[in-house]
């Protein structure tokens, strides 16, 4: 049986019914009642009669050079060189076993879905976890809560919806709705990841808006740090991502000794050398820097001393326990550490997108509520909060009272950190540490009384 030709093409016309004007290889030429003349290719296949649609005949095509076949897709508009090139494409996909039929399918599909917001986002998440990616590669813990609210609030909304449906109106209402449903944190990593993914959709070329870019955090939600104290899990969340966050490790154990300490912000960050008695183990805070006008001193805990050495080893030509980062001669910023603890903050809602802010006062706040609820006596809680008593004349005799009993009080508090981070019970340190208190000898009382 002779092949085709485009003259034989040009001249088919219409009948009343469909009807076949076989090439070769399996392909033909269908004929619409309407005209169309389209080459389809039929073959076996896994057992399974199957045919291929793989493309319209076009006289137009037919008078230009062919096309190269890389550029060729099933479905396209081709001549009959072109169509037999993809005849040929076909044969080989059938003889591996192969269906061209459902391959096309699945590209129309997959080039359908690229076009949805789903398939944006698919795209992002798989960049982000390929190796390849360098730099733009995503931790795993990071990826997965991410992908975690992507499946869990968002793609129910979104996927199907073609990018420029996303708009700032619908995904404002959105993250209203997951605050309501699932709380004001989960909300605003929902924003961050639509931004994050037309990003992604942006960056590889396409020219599309960004409805995140016009909803400001503070919109949804507003994080700014709530008084509040640490549990002893959070006091281990915070202590372990301590250790992993691109602060300067100086200031990350400056963080720390805020706690172990339980002292003010500006009481830490202003103070000197001269206030540190290592072979007392104390710090005397002069009055001119405690804000009830009164020295204060604290006992310094086994941890605190060795972060004092660290300091005193790494600052020794500077006044200050920890200077500025560019002028030895000036304290630290009074930014820093909270700067430290957001880094913080972010590293935890990596895995617990719930985790609520909180600022350095916080950490004083957590010293207090600790020991509280450890029940020791409160008066050496106070004492070592440098709390102001009521009666003013306590006031002048009870400054330094209760050292030895805060000593141990403070060593045990240092204890307690040390285990809550391990995950340990801190009930054995805690009754141990309230023994040897009440045990403390009039002779170790001290001076002032």
């Amino acid at each position: 049986m002779s092949e085709l030709t485009d003259k034989e093409l040009k001249n088919l016309k219409p009948r009343a019914k469909l009807y076949k004007v076989t090439d070769r290889d399996g392909m033909y030429a269908a004929v619409t009642p309407t005209g169309v003349v389209s080459f389809r290719y039929q073959y076996r296949v896994n057992g399974r009669q199957e045919v291929l649609t793989i493309g319209r005949y076009s006289a137009e095509a037919a008078r230009k050079l062919t096309r190269a076949p890389d550029v060729l897709e099933y479905g396209m508009e081709v001549s009959l060189a072109e169509a037999r090139s993809l005849l040929a494409r076909a044969r080989r996909q059938v003889e591996r076993g192969e269906s061209p039929s459902k391959a096309k399918v699945e590209k129309r599909t997959a080039s359908a879905e690229a076009l949805t917001f789903g398939g944006w986002a698919e795209a992002y998440f798989k960049h982000k976890a390929d190796p390849k990616s360098g730099a733009e590669r995503l931790a795993d813990s990071t990826l997965a809560m991410r992908r975690s609210v992507y499946d869990r609030a968002i793609a129910g909304e979104l996927s199907k919806l073609k990018l420029g449906e996303v708009t700032p109106q619908r995904l404002k209402h959105l993250c209203d709705e997951v605050k309501e449903k699932r709380g004001p944190a989960v909300a605003v990593h929902v924003r961050e990841v639509v931004l994050l993914v037309f990003r992604h959709a942006q960056g590889s070329g396409l020219d599309v808006s960004n409805p995140a870019e016009s909803i400001r955090t503070s919109a949804i939600a507003n994080f700014e740090p709530r008084e509040r104290a640490l549990s002893p899990s959070e006091v281990r969340a915070v202590l372990a991502a301590l250790d992993h966050v691109s602060a300067a490790p100086t200031l990350r154990l400056a963080v720390k000794f805020v706690l172990l300490s339980g002292v003010r912000k500006s009481e830490f960050i202003d103070a000197t050398w001269k206030e540190i008695d290592f072979a007392a183990a104390r710090w005397t805070i002069p009055a001119e820097r405690m804000k009830a006008g009164k020295a204060h001193v604290v006992p310094l805990s086994d941890q605190a001393l060795d972060i004092l050495t660290v300091f005193r080893t790494m600052f020794g030509a500077s006044r200050y326990l920890h200077p500025g980062r560019y002028d030895s001669d000036t304290p630290i910023s009074n930014a820093t550490l909270n700067r430290v603890i957001d880094t913080v903050v972010e590293r935890i809602r990596e895995t617990d997108p719930d985790f609520q802010s909180f600022g350095v006062h916080d950490l004083r706040r957590t010293f207090s509520t600790g020991l509280n609820r450890a029940k020791f006596d409160d008066r050496w809680i106070e004492m070592s909060l440098a709390h102001a008593p009521r009666n003013r004349i306590a006031a002048v005799y009870n400054v330094n009272r209760y050292l030895a009993e805060r000593k141990i009080m403070l060593q045990c508090w240092a204890d307690m950190l040390d285990a809550w981070a391990k995950g340990e019970s801190a009930k054995d340190l805690i009754a141990d540490a309230k023994r040897r208190a009440a045990e403390v000898h009039d002779d170790e009382l001290d001076d002032d009384l």
